[in-house]
């Protein structure tokens, strides 16, 4: 087996990123098909409390991150690739659909951080062989791929959960089906990877001597782009505020699935500007989308503003993915799974505080307070990263 090689610049998205763009859709669609009904699941079946959903992110992303940084480590040695995605997205899908049997809204919590043990493992050398085998010149394109199709697949995820709660089925059986489709993304990256070595490309050709990342400027972007994700609300306080403003708990996935059906389409476009703008002024504009939705929705909104309201979230994640895995891949070219597990702990780390202080100040002073906290928080945190950006972006 050989080490996959870039493709030329005008070949388009590599078959590797298309193959692991498809599992990550059947992996979507499985994690999608839990997440949007946590939130009820947790406050209303097993009776917990908004700082417990606020805590959910938090806890289990902080356990992916502290994991992410040694699997970043782990992946940039010869051979230890290819395991570390197969038995990430294993991890997943054997203790996913156990969140069905808990009885306490603190196994919930429990379930959700093995299940983001999974996350932990997989995600730095994933990024890390997008990275390898896509030219810096389509980075952006590659990325944008790539998280569109994992934006589909919670779109289908969220359909499946809609239309099995319109039949009547009890919230605990949705979640149980969500094993089908994980089954079907790991058999599909089992053929993924066979052609792969999974051996880490640590020295790719770059300038004689290159310096390891934090030697390059690498850590104050990074720190920049945690703070973005500290001064966010989480998704699951999201959710809950549609609900404070209407929204009846049996359409919150139907809702859910019309978030990535933006987020999916937005995201190759995002990756496609990206390659042509630069990174810089496009994580600028997505965190002013952020905060100008998230102020919005701390109104007394109606129903249906409310939704179209939170639809724009959507944008963010087109604006902001790909841009920000392209700024990483642009400042590590040596290293690069390393770089990756820094960025996605530092990130992942931030969510825990977030989760607390937001889910605090949204069951003390209401959901409005909180949202807008957040938009003031994620505006000061734009600017910061508009100084600490690399000019020119990752083309």
């Amino acid at each position: 087996m050989t080490v996959p090689r870039p493709s030329a610049p005008d070949s388009g998205v590599p078959p590797t990123v298309k193959g692991l763009a498809l599992v990550s859709l059947f992996n979507d669609m499985a994690s999608e098909m839990v997440y949007p009904l946590l939130p009820a699941f947790i406050t209303g079946v097993l009776g917990g409390s908004a700082v417990l959903v606020g805590a959910l992110d938090g806890a289990s992303d902080l356990t992916s991150a502290a994991l992410k940084w040694v699997s970043g480590r782990l992946s940039d040695r010869p051979g230890w690739r290819r395991p570390l995605i197969l038995g990430g997205y294993a991890t997943a899908v054997l203790i996913r659909p156990v969140i069905a049997i808990a009885s306490s809204a603190w196994q919930v919590l429990g379930f959700r951080v093995v299940d983001r043990v999974g996350k932990g493992l997989r995600t730095p050398p994933r990024d890390a062989l997008i990275a390898e085998v896509t030219p810096p010149a389509s980075r952006g394109r590659a990325f944008g791929f790539h998280r569109a199709a994992d934006h589909f697949g919670a779109v289908i995820g969220s359909l499946a959960a809609w239309w099995f709660l319109q039949q009547g089925a009890p919230v605990r059986d949705v979640i149980g089906w969500s094993a089908v489709p994980g089954v079907v993304a790991v058999l599909v990256l089992a053929a993924v990877l066979r052609g792969t070595s999974g051996r880490a490309a640590i020295t790719r050709p770059t300038a004689a001597g290159a310096a390891p990342p934090a030697a390059r400027g690498f850590w104050l972007p990074v720190l920049a782009l945690g703070a973005i994700v500290l001064a966010r609300v989480p998704e699951a306080l999201l959710l809950l505020r549609l609900q404070d403003l209407g929204v009846a708990i049996a359409t919150i996935p139907l809702v859910w699935a019309g978030l990535h059906v933006v987020r999916s389409a937005a995201s190759y476009p995002g990756g496609w500007i990206t390659d042509r703008l630069g990174a810089r002024w496009i994580v600028g504009a997505g965190s002013m989308v952020f905060a100008g939705a998230v102020a919005a929705l701390s109104r007394p909104l109606t129903e249906p503003v409310a939704v179209a309201v939170f639809l724009a979230f959507g944008l963010v994640a087109g604006l902001t993915e790909a841009a920000e895995r392209a700024t990483v891949s642009q400042l590590a070219p040596v290293r690069t799974g390393r770089a990756f597990g820094a960025y996605h702990a530092v990130t992942g780390v931030a969510l825990l505080p977030a989760g607390i202080v937001f889910g605090e100040v949204y069951q003390r002073a209401g959901g409005g307070a909180a949202l807008l906290l957040s938009a003031a928080a994620v505006t000061v945190a734009g600017v910061a990263w508009l100084i600490a950006a690399p000019r020119g972006g990752a083309k």
